[in-house]
This record gives structure tokens, C-alpha cells and sequence, in this order.
């Protein structure tokens, strides 16, 4: 069984056991989050698709954690033009262990 989510402007497909690292969800750790964007939810034999969401179909989860990605640089440089830049980014996440399919 598996269900395709969207959440932080991304989608992920899931099935319960998975843990994956999400856009910051405003939830502490520990505690429930039902995610209910659901794209698309099979239980093996078949697949119900929904335009766009699924209705009645919802995605439990536990946050896990809190964290921020590893650092990505940024450099910035034109030739000849004496000029360079140096930056760097770390995105934060909330990690999730999936629950349950409904």
C-alpha cells in the first residue's frame, strides 16, 4: 500500500513505516500530523487517482525530528570582471515516520 503526498510544494510517494525529511511543518516532536493533500492512494490491486486530490484519503504521521540540511555553496564569479561572490544555504526539514493510510 502506498499513497503519493504533497507537501512544501513537493510530492512524495509513501507507504507506512517510511520515514523521509519534508519542508518545516509547524508541529513539535512527538506529535501527530495528518497530512491530507493526498495525490493518489493503491492498496496493491488498484489505484485511485484524484483530480487533483483524493477525497476521504489522508496520510498519519510522527514527527521525528528537526534539523536543517547539509550547507550548499554558492559561487558566483564573472571572469575578467574582478568580481566574486561566495554564499552558502541549509534548508531546514522536519523529519516524519508515515503511520498509517486511510
Amino acid at each position: 500500500m502506498y499513497a503519493v503526498i504533497k507537501t512544501g510544494g513537493k510530492q512524495y510517494r509513501v507507504s507506512p513505516g517510511d520515514k523521509l525529511k519534508v519542508e518545516t511543518l509547524a508541529a513539535e516532536v512527538g506529535q501527530q500530523v495528518t497530512l491530507s493533500h493526498i495525490l493518489a492512494v493503491s492498496d496493491g490491486v488498484s489505484v485511485r487517482v484524484g483530480n487533483p486530490l483524493v477525497d476521504g484519503a489522508a496520510v498519519s504521521a510522527t514527527v521525528l525530528a528537526h534539523g536543517r540540511h547539509p550547507k550548499i555553496t554558492i559561487f558566483k564569479m564573472q571572469r575578467r570582471k574582478h568580481y566574486a561572490k561566495n554564499g552558502g544555504h541549509r534548508q531546514n526539514f522536519t523529519e516524519l515516520r508515515i503511520d498509517a493510510i486511510a
